[in-house]
């Protein structure tokens, strides 16, 4: 995993940001904290965050689904992006991280619009799928274990609508994936899940080389 996006060097890497991100005070602080976490390599890249929150506002996305919330970045993003009668549907089993989402969420002000589920994903998803919130999503982000990649992306393709956009988080793994060494079952995991993306009629897809590796699934139908 990856808090920054791989291959970039420390002085294009601050271009980057000093040319390109707009990041909201409450997302540096969020961020800044996060970063003391012994697991901080799992929060998102700020230019991720502001590309994800990018495509939420092209989209016109009002319900969207956060599938690992960790101390909440990304839910936070999103949810800042989406208009006053939008919702992040947020899976996590953490208490713990998620006490620093909600707090983040709250003082961004944006808690009314986070719907927040502590409870293994694939149970929450299919509790929304048994409820008839099949096809209601405008948008998913999926990054939680990884072992379960395929599980979440047919539940969340289940769960948005044609037209709708599926998000996978840490598809290059660090670069690992492209490495024959590398032979551990995240990464042979991630390995088949984007070859089974890559020959996915279902969607239209494009692996963009931010931060860890972000898939976009299109759902065409």
């Amino acid at each position: 995993m990856s808090n920054k996006t791989l291959g970039l060097d420390e002085n294009l890497y601050e271009y980057l940001h000093s040319v390109s991100l707009r990041e909201p005070q409450v997302l540096v602080q969020l961020r800044e904290e996060t970063a003391q976490h012994p697991h901080s390599r799992m929060q998102i890249a700020p230019e991720q965050g502001q590309f994800m929150a990018l495509l939420v506002q092209l989209m016109g996305a009002k319900k969207t689904l956060d599938i690992g919330v960790f101390t909440g970045y990304s839910s936070l993003v999103v949810a800042l992006a989406l208009p006053a009668e939008g919702k992040v549907v947020a899976c996590d089993v953490s208490e713990e991280y998620t006490a620093i989402a909600r707090n983040y969420w709250h003082k961004a002000g944006v808690a009314q619009k986070i719907e927040l589920h502590i409870a293994p994903a694939l149970e929450s998803l299919d509790r929304f799928i048994t409820a008839g919130e099949a096809g209601t999503f405008d948008f998913a982000f999926i990054d939680a274990d990884k072992n379960n990649y395929e599980n979440y992306y047919e539940r969340s393709l289940q769960l948005v609508h044609p037209g709708g956009l599926i998000a996978i988080d840490n598809v290059l793994q660090s670069g690992r994936v492209a490495n024959p060494q590398e032979q551990d079952k995240i990464t042979n995991s991630i390995r088949a899940f984007n070859q089974k993306l890559h020959h996915d009629s279902r969607i239209a897809i494009s692996m963009v080389p931010i931060a860890d590796g972000l898939t976009l699934a299109l759902k065409l139908h």
